[in-house]
């Protein structure tokens, strides 16, 4: 499998969204894969996560892109965890995603 593009878009069990630089940092930042709802590359790729805890590997699903679930799964975040403030709305992926907050610049 192709490595995922940076940054990857990671979902907990709760649906909190993290934005992290990219794979290698994610998969040392992330602890426990029971914790891991879903994800997606750059480029709106699904991830899935397997490994252990403390011992994460994320890889590209090999599904085709899905930035309609990437946004609304965004947009979600931003009703649950941040009320008031809107989410990215660039209508192009690559400005979408360079506008979401990231973790651990």
């Amino acid at each position: 499998m192709t490595t995922p593009a940076a940054p990857v878009i990671i979902f907990d069990d709760e649906f909190h969204m993290y934005v992290l630089r990219d794979q290698a940092y994610a998969e040392a930042w992330w602890e426990m894969p029971d914790e891991y709802s879903c994800g997606f590359d750059a480029t709106a790729r699904p991830l899935r996560m397997t490994g252990e805890p403390h011992r994460v590997r994320l890889e590209p699903t090999g599904e085709e892109p899905d930035e309609a679930r990437l946004r609304g799964l965004v947009a979600d975040h931003y009703r649950r965890y941040l009320p008031g403030r809107q989410p990215p709305s660039a209508p192009g992926l690559p400005d979408f995603v360079a506008q979401l907050p990231r973790e651990g610049k």
